[in-house]
C-alpha cells in the first residue's frame, strides 16, 4: 500500500535567510535586462528582430493569465501588434464570443485566419466548428478499417452540441495544428499557414491553466490505460482495434494504417513520447511564453495574478513575466506592485480607451511602454531572467519550491513509490517532483519562507 505523508509547515521565520548556507538555495537567477533597442524596431517597414525564417524555427505559443477584466485581451493584442510590427508572422487566436477583440483590432474575426494587418492574422475558435474535423477523420479511418460497419458514418456532426470540457480539448487540437508542440512533422509540412508566433487569448484563466498542464496529467492516465489494455481480457480484445483507429485517424506513427496487435506496444510508446514532447515545450522560453496580467488599481486583480503565477508553476509552466495594464498617469506608482512580483520581470501595457478604435502604430511607438516590448522580445530566446521554480540542495538534502500566491495551509505534500518523488498539491493542481538520488527519502520537515517552500528530506 502506498503511504502518504502530509507536510508540517512551521510559522514563518526570517532566520533561514540569515543562514549563510541558505544563499545557495535562492531561486533568483541574475536578471539581465535587455539593452534598449532602436525605435526602428517597431516600424513595419524595417523589422529588427534577428530571427530565422518561419520554415527554420519552431512556432512559439504565447498566452496571458489574469482575473477577468484585468486586461488579458488588451495584452494579447498589444503583443500581437508588437511581434507583427517587428517582422514576425503572427496569429492571434481568440476563444471567446466577446466582441472586445474585434473592436480593438477594428476588423471582423472569423473561424478561419484572416489578415488583419501586415504580418498579423487573427482567428476565432468555435467548438461547434472544431469538433467537425476530428469526427471527419474518424469517419475516414473507419471507412478504411470498417470497424463500426457504417455506424460512425451515420453520425451527423452538424447536429452535435458542445458538452462541458470540449472547449479545452478541441482548443488544444487547434493550437497543435498551429504550433506543432507534439512534434507532428508531417502535419506541419502540410500546414498552409505557418506562423512565428501564435498568441492564445483563452476563455478564462482557469481553463488555460488546465490546458497548460494537460500533457503532464494525461501521461499518468495513459500509463494506467495501457496497463488496462495489456493486462485485462477486455483490454487485449478491444485495445488493438481502438489503437488502429486512433493511429489511422491521427496519423501518429506515419507507418500507414493496417497495424496488427503486435504493434500495439509501439503505438503506446509513441503516444507517451508525444505527450512528453508536449510537456517539454512548456519549459522552453523560445517555444512557450506565459505572462500574468493585472490591474494595479484592483487589489483582487493583484492577488489573482499572484495566485495564477503559482497555479501556472503547479501546472508545469515557466511564467516569463508580469504585465500591468495601466494609464500613463499611474506609471510612476508601480514600484510597490513591481516589488510584490519580484523576481519576475515586470512591465506596463497601456490601458486602451473604448471610446474610439486605437491607433496601434502610435501605441507601439510610445516610449512609455518600451519596457513591455523589451520583455516580450527578450523572453523569445533567453530564460536567464525567469526565476527557477525548483532548486535541489544535495548538501543539505533539501528541495526549494517557488509557490507564489499560496498560503502555507494550502500546500500539501504526499509521497508514493518510496522516497523517489514528491507530490505537491496546491491551487487545485497536483505536481510530481522527481528527486535526485542524493536527496531521496522521507519528508523530514518543511518551512514556508517568502513564497518559497523549503522541504528537508531525511
Amino acid at each position: 500500500m502506498a503511504s502518504s505523508t502530509s507536510s508540517v509547515l512551521p510559522p514563518l521565520s526570517s532566520s533561514l535567510w540569515k543562514n549563510p548556507n541558505f544563499s545557495e538555495l535562492l531561486i533568483v537567477r541574475p536578471t539581465k535586462r535587455p539593452t534598449r533597442r532602436s525605435r526602428a524596431l517597431t516600424t513595419a517597414a524595417s523589422p529588427q528582430i534577428d530571427v530565422p525564417s518561419t520554415s527554420q524555427r519552431p512556432t512559439k505559443l504565447v498566452t496571458f493569465l489574469g482575473k477577468g477584466g484585468s486586461g488579458k485581451t488588451t495584452s494579447a493584442i498589444f503583443a500581437a501588434h508588437h511581434y507583427a510590427m517587428a517582422g514576425l508572422k503572427t496569429c492571434l487566436v481568440i476563444h471567446s464570443q466577446d466582441p472586445t477583440a474585434e473592436y480593438l483590432l477594428n476588423c471582423r474575426i472569423g473561424t478561419s485566419p484572416i489578415t488583419c494587418s501586415s504580418n498579423l492574422s487573427v482567428v476565432r475558435l468555435e467548438t461547434t466548428q472544431m469538433l467537425l474535423e476530428p469526427l471527419n477523420r474518424l469517419k475516414q479511418a473507419d471507412a478504411r478499417l470498417n470497424m463500426t460497419q457504417g455506424v460512425l458514418e451515420g453520425v451527423v456532426g452538424e447536429e452535435l452540441g458542445v458538452l462541458p470540457g470540449m472547449d479545452s480539448i478541441f482548443s488544444i487540437l487547434a493550437l497543435e495544428r498551429l504550433v506543432g508542440f507534439f512534434g507532428n512533422v508531417t502535419q506541419r509540412k502540410n500546414q498552409k499557414d505557418k506562423f512565428d508566433i501564435v498568441i492564445y487569448d483563452g476563455l478564462n484563466t482557469e481553463e488555460t491553466i488546465r490546458m497548460i498542464g494537460a500533457n503532464s496529467k494525461a501521461r499518468l492516465y495513459l500509463k494506467y490505460l495501457r496497463k488496462l489494455a495489456e493486462r485485462t481480457d477486455l483490454g487485449r480484445l478491444a485495445g488493438p482495434s481502438l489503437l488502429r483507429l486512433v493511429d489511422e485517424a491521427m496519423s501518429l506513427t506515419g507507418r500507414g494504417s493496417h497495424l496488427n496487435g503486435k504493434m500495439s506496444a509501439e503505438i503506446w510508446d509513441y503516444l507517451e513520447q508525444t505527450l512528453e514532447r508536449g510537456s517539454s515545450v512548456l519549459a522552453e522560453p523560445h517555444r512557450f511564453g506565459c505572462y500574468v496580467v493585472m490591474d494595479p488599481n484592483s487589489p483582487t486583480s493583484l492577488s489573482s495574478a499572484l495566485r495564477y503565477w503559482g497555479c501556472a508553476i503547479q501546472a508545469g509552466a515557466q511564467v516569463s513575466g508580469a504585465f500591468c495594464v495601466t494609464s500613463n498617469s499611474f506609471a510612476e506608482s508601480l514600484e510597490e506592485v513591481k516589488k510584490n512580483f519580484s523576481p519576475l520581470p515586470f512591465a506596463s501595457i497601456p490601458h486602451i480607451s473604448m471610446h474610439t478604435p486605437p491607433d496601434w502604430n502610435e501605441i507601439i511607438l510610445n516610449n512609455l511602454f518600451q519596457g513591455a516590448q523589451d520583455l516580450l522580445t527578450f523572453s523569445t530566446g533567453d530564460n536567464s531572467s525567469i526565476p527557477c521554480t525548483v532548486m535541489f540542495d544535495p548538501a543539505n538534502k533539501s528541495v526549494t519550491l517557488l509557490m507564489p500566491g499560496f498560503d502555507k495551509s494550502e500546500i500539501k505534500l504526499y509521497q508514493y513509490r518510496g522516497g523517489s518523488e514528491l507530490l505537491v498539491e496546491a491551487g487545485d493542481q497536483r505536481r510530481v517532483i522527481c528527486l535526485p538520488s542524493q536527496i531521496q527519502g522521507k519528508v523530514g520537515g518543511a518551512k514556508f519562507i517568502d513564497r518559497c517552500l523549503v522541504i528537508t528530506m531525511r
